[in-house]
């Protein structure tokens, strides 16, 4: 390649300035001025902890007594934060992102029956998605949760070394063969499979798990990829640790950085059982960690798949600071930026519109068995600081801008 030609790609791949987050045509391009309005009407009421609560429980109280309100939560969490009630359904809003460059990572967001049965389901919706996405050029990446494979009551006996009977041994042994089976055929579809983080009492268990998993299909590329937590004090070491057993071992590591999922929940258990909390103190700390573990994974890029799964606007402006610095394309397939749909827009589709490789989480399931998953979502919004404002301000920003276009 002539030297002018090289010097053209490396100033083609350079983001001088500073990534305007707050570009809402970019973002919205893809809404209409009626799903705007709905969106800014959930993210003011998610603004308010109060109403979240009460709405949570209202609900769940109209459902339990068969109250016709279905069509009013599809009609608002539902559409803001899920693709449709199966993968079919789906096709509409996988569609949409792809027409603005943004893959998609489709999330059976249903949490099954706790027995064998349940387990067998969701292996089967999990090898559906496999089979979907093999069809699809906008599907880069399947995802599993380990909790729906098998009993997470015996996983945590066994992070915690108590003695196992032969049939609690059998059931964590179907496990592992589900998630094989699963991950046999995303790897022989050419796929990659991301692995969501568990609450830490028998996250250890899972990692295991995980690791073997690697071992046995991350040899040529990074097929598996197992969920950092960093708001956890001792997630950064475990990467690191991992880095070096994917050295060692000779595979490739996989790695979706995300803040974490379970704070509350975490906490509570800790004073519950009188045990140190694991989580870190203050979000600073969390966001130092997140920002180190970029560091880290960049630093050993030529044996990693990375996923940056963040709303925080810093880190991603970290990451593409570090890809510039790097000399990393923009378009690399080894690194993602993640987000879920209906958040985040203003992140997601700048990088898209920007060329580099962005996908959505798109949760999909029967309305009144995603209920789970949305009174989180909603819960999560209101305890981060500013989530739900910052989304608000944005989503307003362009209503009003639509208007002043007419």
């Amino acid at each position: 390649m002539p030297v002018l030609a090289i010097f053209a790609n490396c100033f083609k791949n350079m983001q001088t300035d500073p990534i305007n987050f707050d570009d809402t045509q970019t973002a919205f391009a893809y809404k209409s001025t009626k799903e705007l309005k709905r969106s800014r009407f959930i993210f003011s009421t998610m603004g308010k902890s109060w109403m979240v609560d009460m709405g949570t429980r209202l609900t769940g109280f109209a459902l339990r007594v068969k109250l016709p309100v279905k069509g009013i939560i599809k009609g608002t969490l539902f559409n803001q934060f899920c693709g449709g009630e199966s993968i079919e359904d789906c096709r509409r809003t996988i569609d949409a992102l792809a027409a603005k460059n943004v893959h998609t990572i489709l999330d059976y967001s249903v949490e099954g029956l706790k027995n064998e049965d349940g387990y067998e389901d969701v292996k089967k919706e999990a090898l559906k998605g496999v089979e979907f996405a093999n069809k699809s050029k906008n599907i880069p990446f399947c995802i599993l949760k380990l909790s729906g494979l098998g009993p997470t009551s015996i996983m945590t006996k066994a992070q915690d070394n108590e003695p196992l009977t032969e049939l609690e041994k059998t059931k964590l042994l179907q496990c592992e063969q589900r998630v094989n089976e699963i991950i046999a055929k995303v790897s022989e579809k050419g796929l990659m499979l991301m692995i969501d983080a568990e609450e830490s009492w028998f996250q250890d268990f899972t990692d295991g798990v995980v690791y073997r998993m690697m071992e046995k299909y991350n040899k040529e590329r990074p097929v598996v990829f197992n969920t950092y937590q960093m708001y956890q004090q001792n997630t950064f070491e475990c990467l690191k640790e991992a880095i070096g057993r994917a050295g060692e071992a000779g595979f490739h590591l996989g790695a979706k950085l995300v803040r974490g999922a379970y704070m509350e929940k975490e906490r509570e258990r800790a004073k519950e059982k009188n045990y140190p909390s694991p989580i870190h103190e203050n979000k600073e700390r969390v966001d130092e960690d997140y920002d180190k573990a970029l560091e880290l994974c960049m630093r050993n890029i030529d044996r990693m798949g990375i996923c940056v799964g963040t709303h925080n606007e810093m880190s991603c402006s970290k990451m593409v600071r570090i890809m510039e610095e790097q000399g990393i394309l923009r378009d690399d397939k080894r690194i993602y930026f993640a987000q879920l749909l209906g958040m985040s827009d203003n992140i997601s589709f700048k990088l898209a519109d920007l060329k580099y490789n962005v996908a959505k989480y798109v949760p999909y399931g029967p309305v009144e068995k995603v209920l789970p998953y949305l009174f989180r979502r909603a819960e999560e919004n209101t305890s981060i600081a500013g989530q739900s404002g910052r989304e608000l301000s944005l989503v307003a920003k362009e209503i009003k801008r639509r208007k002043q276009e007419v």
